[in-house]
């Protein structure tokens, strides 16, 4: 049966469309801005289309050494943190899955308490700075190991997963260690890359941890770099500088070509998990 385009589909798709233009229309005009020579950006001439056609901007980016240290150590921060985030989220979601855990509601209320409640950010830099943390990469990893709104999530997938599995494992001799990495893993692939993906994207994104906990530049992530070339006018003195070869490179072009830099990586990895990012986050909030 032929289905039908209903006005109300029709008004989903406009309303949509509307709404994707204006999240994506900023980006891409960055790219544009960015892929533009340089006379065409001083005169406001640049729209839809690059006008001039040049690379030069991202040859002059790709030249500075404090990206390349950035982005060295944002991917190790960012896989570092997520592997060590998963492992502890994982578990301790597990733990507080099990009907049998006691006093899972009293641990399970002192979770959620702390969504409501923290310590604040002086007394956390406090913490850090007493454990000996401070200008290491532990310091942009331990402090937000664990994401309270992860944790729910994912205890809440693992909460409905039968328990007539775990009580399988049971008898066929697997401990609660064995049950967890032989059965409960290998059925949660889909909030594994969910919670993966709002680990990585959070890790590559911070950069409040590494102002606070951070002084020696060789450790700042990419994001820190980027705020600092484009925020604090790190770059250049004035609003043009000297490019590749003899061409001049306008201030604004750098910046958008900086941030495109520091975005592809983590907005490449979205599409490989996509398809677990949707039915994970849906599965891990509705379900239990």
């Amino acid at each position: 049966m032929k289905k039908k385009f209903s006005l109300f589909s029709a008004v989903n798709v406009l309303l949509l469309s509307i709404v994707a233009f204006i999240a994506l229309y900023p980006f891409y005009y960055m790219v544009v801005v960015s892929l533009s020579s340089s006379e065409y950006v001083m005169r406001g001439e640049v729209g839809l289309w690059p006008k001039g056609f040049t690379l030069d901007v991202y040859t002059y980016v790709l030249q500075d050494e404090r990206i390349w240290i950035g982005y060295r150590n944002t991917i190790l921060y960012t896989v570092l943190g997520t592997v060590i985030s998963l492992a502890f989220t994982s578990m301790g979601a597990y733990a507080l899955s099990r009907r049998r855990l006691v006093f899972g509601k009293f641990f399970m209320q002192l979770v959620v308490f702390t969504m409501l409640f923290s310590g604040g950010m002086i007394p956390t830099f406090l913490v850090v700075r007493s454990v000996g943390m401070m200008d290491s990469i532990w310091a942009m990893i331990i402090p937000g190991m664990i994401s309270t709104w992860n944790l729910i999530i994912m205890r809440t997938f693992f909460k409905g997963l039968p328990y007539e599995l775990e009580e399988a494992g049971k008898i066929d001799g697997l401990n609660d260690i064995g049950i967890f990495i032989r059965i409960i893993l290998p059925l949660s692939k889909s909030i594994l890359a969910t919670i993966s993906l709002f680990y990585a994207v959070s890790i590559w994104n911070n950069f409040y941890s590494a102002l606070l906990y951070l002084r020696d530049l060789n450790l700042f992530p990419l994001q820190v770099i980027l705020r600092n070339l484009v925020l604090a006018g790190q770059v250049m003195d004035g609003g043009i500088t000297a490019g590749a070869g003899s061409d001049a490179i306008v201030d604004e072009s750098l910046k958008f070509a900086t941030i495109i830099v520091s975005t592809l990586p983590i907005m490449a990895v979205y599409p490989f998990v996509q398809k677990y990012f949707v039915k994970g986050a849906l599965i891990g909030s509705l379900k239990g």
